[in-house]
């Protein structure tokens, strides 16, 4: 296997244009829990910048992933869960072949959760200490 190279090369796709280099994705559902499969199957293959309405996590089960927040990367090994904050865009980038994720959502209706969070889990870009001040408001 090669190592990863410090130089990421981030590919852009015209909206409505498939992309090659996407992970396969498998969904479901089951008790309000949604869960997304992404399978990347090569190294550089790339989940494009987007956001979500709820934080919530996605676990690494196998490989390494990098994540991109604005100028900011962390990089994540499998085994590991990884926060992803609401209404931030993130980019998910593999540093392996074979590199599996699982964006877990819990399905409601609600404006917050009560969320149990381990800093080690929360990607640079994201700061746990802003998070903690809003909910100690609420």
């Amino acid at each position: 296997m090669i190592p990863p190279t410090p130089n990421i090369i981030i590919k852009t796709v015209a909206p409505g244009n498939k992309k090659t280099d996407s992970p396969e994705v498998s969904i479901g559902c089951v008790s309000n829990v949604f869960v997304r499969q992404m399978v990347f199957k090569l190294e550089g293959d790339t989940e494009q910048g987007h956001e979500h309405n709820f934080d919530h996590v996605t676990l690494l089960a196998t490989g390494k992933l990098l994540v991109k927040i604005g100028e900011d990367t962390s990089i994540f090994s499998a085994p590991t869960m990884i926060y992803i904050k609401k209404d931030i865009t993130h980019m998910l980038i593999a540093l392996e072949s074979n590199t599996i994720a699982y964006c877990i959502h819990g399905l409601r209706d609600i404006h917050k959760s009560e969320d149990i969070i381990s800093p080690e889990i929360v990607p640079n870009g994201v700061y746990l200490h802003n998070m903690l001040n809003n909910i100690s408001k609420k």
